[in-house]
């Protein structure tokens, strides 16, 4: 059984679809079809694992074994989740 849907896209993308389909000269459903075939077909990817954040002693205030005080990116990341993590618990009592 075929059914007839309706499918919203950007322009862009339309317009680059409809000259590959008539480039091969076949149909634009076609093309949109073997797509989602290929998409469906595609065995899943897992999904990402939590993230870890560096662990800080509580005993000496210093780090622990593992992180490393030099690379100042990743420790301006822990920083900002520990202040998001800080502001949704103060929204939530709010």
């Amino acid at each position: 059984m075929v059914e007839r849907t309706t499918v919203r896209l950007p322009e862009d993308l339309l317009s680059r679809a409809r000259r590959k389909a008539t480039a091969e000269g076949r149909t634009l459903t076609s093309l949109i079809e073997d797509g989602l075939r290929m998409v469906i077909a595609e065995p899943r990817k897992p999904a990402k694992g939590k993230r870890a954040l560096p662990r800080v002693s509580a005993a000496t205030g210093g780090p622990m074994p593992g992180v490393d005080l030099r690379d100042l990116s990743a420790l301006q990341e822990a920083d900002d989740l520990a202040y998001v993590a800080r502001m949704k618990r103060g929204n939530d009592s709010a």
